[in-house]
């Protein structure tokens, strides 16, 4: 007589715990994953708008004159140093007369942006810029050395934007006095 072993189908049930405790730990590590990277998906967003902010000021800072006078002095366009100046010397401070970023009387030197803030951003017309109500921006100005060029030569520019969620972009950028007789 002849006996016929049957091979066993299916699993065990070891087997079978096993491969649910395998796919479960699998599955928290993928659900972890996919958990942080929805909560850092906004981040993303404000970081690249505190940066468009921040390049955009930076830059309209940098095209400014950097003069020895107040481009409104009489002798601008001839002093060669501050002392050349006929009332309205230029530098790093408080803003002459009524000069605002928005005008009437507009922002005419780097060194006017030394201690500019908003709160909201605002375009150079005033008007607020829709969706950007939550962030503040800050310029300093500050003059420095340059490699070679003394500190009366140079300015660093730094501009600080601070987004909804409390994080910042801080950029720095340079200006230096390449035409000091130009007042525009």
């Amino acid at each position: 007589m002849q006996l016929h072993r049957r091979q066993a189908q299916g699993l065990t049930l070891i087997e079978l715990l096993l491969f649910i405790a395998v796919v479960g730990i699998a599955l928290a590590a993928m659900l972890r994953v996919f958990t942080t990277a929805t909560a850092a998906s906004a981040d993303p967003l404000i970081r690249r708008q505190q940066l468009a902010i921040a390049e955009s000021l930076l830059h309209e800072v940098q095209l400014m004159p950097f003069t020895w006078c107040d481009p409104e002095d009489a002798n601008v366009t001839t002093a060669t140093s501050a002392a050349g100046c006929a009332s309205l010397v230029e530098a790093p401070g408080p803003v002459e007369n009524s000069e605002t970023r928005y005008g009437p009387d507009y922002f005419n030197n780097v060194n006017d942006y030394a201690g500019f803030t908003m709160t909201g951003i605002r375009d150079i017309t005033n008007a607020a810029v829709a969706g950007l109500s939550g962030y503040t921006a800050s310029v300093a100005v500050t003059s420095a050395a340059l490699d070679s060029l003394a500190a009366a030569e140079a300015l660093r520019i730094t501009v600080t934007v601070s987004g909804p969620d409390n994080s910042s972009v801080v950029l720095q950028g340079w200006r230096t006095r390449h035409a000091p007789t130009a007042p525009f």
